[in-house]
């Protein structure tokens, strides 16, 4: 017979939006149990996504500069060819990640959340069961958190499997491979295209639109498609993805004609998608936004005391939004009056140079005449030189209100941008005006003294350029 537990709050998902969830809950003395469903705690992010790859992006650019000083010398450094062990890499990657896991939990168990691995079945919109390796467990809440997150989307004519992979599969290789062709130049797909690069590997990388990351305007990526060309990478556009076989990849170029690409492995990265199958959604009655579970600025779904958070509940699919959505449902739980709404939630892609975008762009603007824009370049910036990162087009670009200077978005590409991502998003939470970032010493020599100089040329007056 099946265990049957009660509990004031039940969450399905451990990733990033479940699992802070669960925490804050514990914070807030609320029972709650927390059922991971195989990704394991923090999820797709912590343990298939944003940590394993950013630490392969590192390895891949520690390879890059060893590289560089061995084809000649870079900085007066010089070494010896260089040799990449990717098994080794990929198990200093996992140590990483057990690390992290094992954090999560200690702090699940110091929260007094119950952990239960296994995979949710719903019968109706409050219980579902849990299969486990010890047996079935049915759990009735007063609450339900649905953080179920995303998976990658699966092409009918390439399927996962074999030579072709994942993000997921990309992530736990043994070696490099000679030839890699990334279907999809979205950020998933440049990041890790752009480090099997630099590990050596030939990279093609085939893509419908007539452009790279085409969600970001061209400024932001042209610097990319600079590096990808100085380095080598062989580009589709406007291409289309056909079958894989023996070793080659079909595909039909902006043209019409037929191309057949050699590839010892073929990584498909068309896109993510939410997870709302398997796990009984149909059985619940909450009300769909097409794909996505829809809710309120309360993450509140259609069923009462249903709540969803993270990818399951639309675009932007970024872990931060997650996290931050599950930790106003646990305080609205809780009796608080909270509400989920962002100024902005800034996104960074870990390409080559990086690129982070904040708040509007000029794609949201274009043709409105009350907006201004102001441009800084890294290359006036000594700090980025000292690090290497000038010469790549790299710059710092703000908008504002011209009647009243208030900031409207912020975007930056460039090396270690990406540290920047918050200034930027703080910036546009507190409402800030350009007088408030010209206004804050910014310290020197550093990256962010980019973000200064672009408001004060917005204001007139770039002391530096």
């Amino acid at each position: 017979m099946a265990e049957t537990i009660k509990t004031k709050v039940l969450i399905i998902g451990a990733g990033t939006g479940g699992y802070v969830a669960g925490i804050r809950c514990g914070q807030l003395g609320l029972d709650a149990i927390l059922v991971d469903g195989g990704d394991g705690l923090g999820g797709t992010c912590l343990n298939v996504g944003c940590i394993p790859s950013k630490a392969i992006i590192h390895a891949a650019s520690k390879f890059e500069t060893v590289s560089k000083a061995a084809a000649g010398g870079t900085l007066g450094i010089t070494a010896s060819k260089p040799a990449i062990d990717l098994a080794q890499t990929t198990a200093w990657k996992d140590g990483i990640v057990r690390k992290l896991n094992a954090g999560v939990a200690g702090l699940l168990k110091k929260a007094k959340v119950k952990v239960i691995n296994g995979w949710a079945t719903f019968s109706d919109a409050k219980t579902c069961t849990v299969k486990t390796a010890d047996g079935d467990i049915t759990i009735s809440a007063e609450h339900v958190i649905l953080a179920t997150g995303s998976e990658p989307v699966e092409l009918p004519f390439l399927k996962f499997g074999g030579d072709v992979i994942s993000s997921t599969e990309a992530l736990s290789l043994d070696k490099v491979p000679g030839k890699l062709v990334v279907v999809g130049g979205g950020y998933i797909g440049l990041e890790l295209g752009i480090a099997f690069r630099k590990l050596g590997a030939e990279v093609a990388i085939v893509e419908m639109a007539d452009r790279l990351l085409p969600l970001y305007d061209k400024a932001l990526t042209d610097p990319v498609a600079k590096w990808l060309e100085k380095h080598g990478v062989e580009l589709h556009l406007g291409a289309r993805a056909g079958s894989f076989e023996k070793g080659q990849l079909n595909i039909t170029t902006k043209d019409g004609a037929a191309l057949k690409l050699k590839a010892d492995k073929v990584l498909v990265t068309v896109g993510r998608r939410p997870r709302t199958k398997g796990w009984g959604l149909e059985n619940m009655g909450v009300a769909m936004a097409g794909p996505f579970v829809k809710i309120d600025d309360r993450c509140a779904t259609s069923m009462r005391n249903v709540w969803a958070v993270g990818d399951l509940t639309g675009e932007p699919m970024l872990a931060h939004k997650g996290s931050a959505q599950g930790e106003i449902v646990a305080e609205i739980i809780a009796g608080h009056d909270k509400r989920f709404d962002p100024v902005t939630i800034a996104a960074v892609c870990f390409t080559e140079p990086e690129i982070v975008s904040a708040g509007l762009t000029p794609l949201d603007v274009e043709g409105r005449d009350d907006v201004i824009t102001a441009v800084f370049p890294l290359m006036a910036i000594g700090r980025a030189l000292a690090l290497e990162a000038g010469d790549d087009g790299g710059f710092v670009r703000v908008l504002a209100s011209k009647t009243d200077h208030r900031l409207l978005g912020v975007q930056a590409v460039g090396q270690h941008v990406s540290e920047l991502s918050n200034s930027f998003a703080q910036m546009l939470e507190m409402g800030a005006v350009l007088e408030d970032v010209a206004g804050t010493i910014h310290v020197h020599p550093t990256m962010g003294e980019a973000f200064h100089e672009a408001s004060l040329r917005a204001l007139g007056h770039a002391i530096h350029i």
